[in-house]
């Protein structure tokens, strides 16, 4: 046998002496040194697939509503143009009437689009003031709470109740580091009186539609007034946190609104809440059509709370957030008073 090899006794030696040679082969190390190699994984290392990349699917549906609202706007350019043109081959007084209506209805029509854009951007910064809440909450960043709050106190500046408020709001700004405390000290200050009042405007809206869903003989004028008045709370809701919706704001805000209802698993009243009516005897004490109405007082209870949580500006951090019992309760026993007188 020759020399290479040979084995080797077991033998103690020192990483860092001179004699020692880390190489990966024998034919890398120097002939009279300890030679240590690396021990290395026989097993190739796996490489994952990458998922084969989906297919951009051709926007076929937004191509045709567009090339609808083109045509239809079209139809609707040539209409009026050739109804001008009838109106000036009658009488010229007729076509310049009609002219001035079309340039008024025109106007009238810019005025509104511009408005409901404007909504639709107010009802997206309370959404971002929201999520930036609720980053600064985790992150307790102090510059982004300072900014946050300056964005608050801007949105705020309208609501004449507020005026106290946000002064001492502005007064403390520098006195405190952390962001997150900025957060909690901003909801308490400005979110409190308007949680005060959305409460009272969504019981308010529980209890008429608590009344007139009892008396009602009609489903179908229930039905409208339940719809009425959910669109009115959603929209008052929205009004005093801040935002202004238009037309396509309101029903923007009202598909949020359901969704959340739906996330929360909020549409139908809870089973607690049911229990807690049977184990009470209401059930009993009231009738048929005074029970249809608590009953659908409390789901536009429910409507309005998921409202106040999409259309405020700041998370529940601090302030409690308004529980269906509490309204539910107060609606109660306007119902037992209402019978028994």
């Amino acid at each position: 046998m020759s020399e290479r090899s040979k084995p080797r006794k077991p033998a103690a030696f020192s990483l860092d002496d001179p004699h020692v040679v880390v190489a990966l082969s024998a034919d890398e190390g120097a002939r009279g040194k300890v030679l240590v190699t690396p021990a290395q994984d026989p097993s190739p290392p796996s490489v994952e697939a990458l998922p084969a990349p989906r297919r951009r699917r051709a926007p076929w549906g937004a191509l045709f509503w567009s090339a609808v609202s083109g045509l239809l706007s079209l139809a609707a350019g040539i209409a009026v143009t050739k109804l001008i043109e009838d109106l000036f081959a009658r009488a010229d007084w007729l076509g310049w009437l009609g002219l001035a209506l079309a340039i008024v209805a025109a106007t009238a029509l810019a005025v509104i689009l511009v408005r409901e854009l404007f909504g639709l951007a107010r009802l997206a910064t309370i959404a971002h003031l929201r999520a930036r809440a609720e980053a600064i909450l985790a992150s307790d960043s102090r510059e982004e709470g300072r900014a946050l709050v300056r964005d608050l106190v801007a949105l705020t500046r309208r609501t004449p109740q507020l005026a106290r408020a946000r002064a001492q709001l502005e007064g403390h700004v520098g006195e405190i580091i952390d962001g997150a405390d900025l957060v909690r000290l901003a909801e308490r200050a400005l979110m409190e009186p308007l949680d005060q009042e959305a409460r009272r405007l969504v019981s308010g809206a529980a209890k008429r539609v608590s009344l007139v869903t009892a008396v009602s003989p009609r489903a179908l004028v229930d039905m409208l007034f339940v719809l009425i008045t959910a669109l009115g709370l959603v929209r008052r809701l929205a009004v005093l946190y801040g935002g202004r919706p238009g037309a396509l704001g309101l029903l923007r805000l009202l598909k949020q609104t359901v969704s959340h209802l739906t996330m929360t698993g909020g549409i139908a009243v809870g089973d607690s809440l049911i229990q807690q009516m049977i184990g009470h005897g209401v059930t009993a004490k009231l009738s048929a059509r005074l029970g249809e109405g608590v009953l659908n007082g409390l789901l536009t209870a429910r409507l309005g709370l998921a409202a106040i949580e999409v259309t405020r500006p700041l998370p529940f951090a601090v302030l409690a957030r308004p529980a269906l019992s509490d309204l539910a309760g107060s609606l109660l026993r306007a119902r037992e008073e209402r019978k028994s007188g």
